[in-house]
């Protein structure tokens, strides 16, 4: 599906409220299936990715209703989990394929798993390696990719390891494992990831003890039902975020935005920019904090991205490096290789398609420098495209807002694995 984007914004105003947080949707989902009793999700995310989800345990017998935003799930634990009558289709989801690996290392049938051709490239060996370590049995296509199977096992062994990757996908699978291991685990990591795991781990009654970069979690199988709003996805808001700081005469309220402080390493970079944002309304009493992020139109300047800090901002980097084309000054950006193993090489294609609309940027191994600022426009070609990754695509939709030409992007279905209604509320708030 191609798409004409809105070129040329003149004012983004009025209230928004974004999407349920796809990494706390998925989540939910798994603690509601491995929980005693009824839960109960508003809010829910139901993008693409979240959907492979909610269908994988519906998959393995979990009953499972929906009405309007919000999913009822009745837990029935690890151990209640019954044998899928056909392979689990993932689609383009890297974050049900990775977290699964983990939930379901320790059944006693064996689970199939296939995806779409992107995801079906995305490294699994950094999740599979260390559970093999754990006893799990797992094998996969030249031994990284999907499809994999993960064999019948009984048994998983405690461990005492480095998560190899600054990853939360992979940390999350090693904690739900450990939960089903036969005895202490300890998990160090190399950078603090995003933390929604041990959040909902603790909100559904169970126990992880954190010391520093080291997790310790002990084996536990008892999970108590919940009932609980998932907040506005902070990675969804920045692009309305970035919208509003760039689109002149601007004032836009993003309402219930998750504001935990794992995920709020953009609005931390964009102040660094000079960016013209503040909090309000925040409530704090749930296990995941949220607020109102009212962004006013500003000038940006340049800045640098990089060590502990890109843990937290892997996913908005496409959008920081649009932001850094209307900054006065160089940014770099650095120690993000992770980049290049997303849905797809996200250096080379952000630099591929921003250079299309006149943006000075050079590309690294781990990174980019971006010269700024330059003024978009149609140098190449009026067509940009996803490559059938969402975040390219946002990000290309929000570059469109602030360019003098009229673009075309194509493959624009690519936003629906995580903000299917963008287009319609962009509508919403334009002048």
């Amino acid at each position: 599906m191609d798409k004409a984007l809105i070129a040329h914004a003149q004012g983004l105003h009025g209230t928004l409220i974004v999407p349920g947080d796809k990494s706390i949707s998925h989540r939910s989902i798994m603690f509601g299936a491995l929980a005693k009793g009824t839960t109960v999700i508003d809010h829910f995310l139901f993008s693409d990715d979240c959907k492979r989800t909610l269908a994988a345990f519906q998959a393995l017998g979990v009953p499972i209703t929906i009405k309007g935003d919000q999913v009822t799930i009745t837990g029935v634990g690890f151990n209640g989990l019954k044998a899928p009558k056909q392979p689990l289709d993932l689609g383009n989801s890297g974050t049900s394929t990775r977290l699964l690996l983990g939930v379901f290392s320790k059944q006693p049938f064996p689970i199939q798993f296939f995806g779409d051709a992107s995801l079906s490239k995305r490294p699994m060996q950094r999740v599979i390696g260390p559970l093999s370590q754990m006893g799990a049995q797992i094998t996969a296509t030249n031994n990284d990719f999907l499809p994999l199977t993960i064999a019948a096992n009984q048994k998983l062994d405690a461990v005492e390891m480095t998560v190899p990757v600054a990853s939360a996908q992979v940390k999350s699978a090693l904690i739900f494992a450990a939960l089903q291991a036969d005895g202490v685990s300890k998990l160090t990591e190399i950078a603090q990831t995003r933390d929604h795991t041990e959040r909902m781990l603790r909100q559904f009654g169970g126990k992880i003890d954190k010391d520093g970069l080291t997790l310790t979690i002990k084996p536990q199988n008892q999970f108590v039902a919940q009932k609980f709003r998932v907040p506005g996805d902070m990675s969804s808001a920045a692009f309305f975020a970035l919208a509003a700081t760039l689109v002149p005469n601007s004032q836009l309220r993003l309402a219930q935005v998750g504001l935990n402080n794992t995920r709020t390493g953009f609005l931390d970079v964009l102040s660094r920019m000079g960016a013209d944002f503040r909090v309000e309304n925040v409530d704090s009493k749930t296990a995941e904090a949220s607020g109102d992020v009212i962004v006013t139109s500003s000038k940006l300047k340049a800045t640098t991205v990089h060590g502990a800090e890109i843990a937290n901002v892997i996913d908005e980097i496409p959008l920081i490096a649009l932001a850094a084309t209307q900054a006065e000054g160089v940014t770099e950006i650095s120690d993000a290789a992770e980049l290049r193993v997303k849905e797809t090489d996200r250096i080379e294609t952000v630099a591929t398609e921003l250079r299309k609309l006149g943006a000075n940027i050079e590309t690294k191994p781990d990174g980019m420098i971006v010269h700024g600022p330059t003024a978009l426009h149609t140098v190449t070609s009026d067509q940009v495209d996803s490559h059938g990754d969402h975040r390219i695509g946002l990000m290309l939709a929000v570059a469109a807002l602030v360019s003098d030409s009229q673009l075309t992007l194509t493959d624009a279905s690519a936003i629906n694995v995580s903000y299917p209604n963008f287009f319609t509320d962009l509508e919403q708030v334009l002048d």
